[in-house]
């Protein structure tokens, strides 16, 4: 799933974030982007990523992630 999270507050380091997303999935990527906030595509759900940003230090609300469409044409894993 890709998300899109826009704290109201400063978040916590993005390597941070980056290495406890990692450990649920190794898969997983997150990335900065400009216009949209915090991007991570994971195998996880919303809810699930609220609480492991604000494990890992951050105060997000679950207002604060926007699932996005899937783009998902299933070809690179079945």
């Amino acid at each position: 799933m890709e998300f899109h999270v826009r704290a109201s507050r400063p978040l916590p380091p993005l390597v941070v974030i980056e290495d406890a997303l990692l450990a649920f999935d190794p898969a997983a990527v997150v990335d900065i982007d400009p216009a949209q906030g915090l991007r991570v595509n994971a195998a996880i759900d919303a809810a699930q990523l609220v609480g492991l940003i604000n494990e890992v230090g951050g105060d997000v609300q679950p207002a604060d992630v926007e699932q996005q469409p899937s783009v998902c044409c299933g070809g690179c894993s079945g």
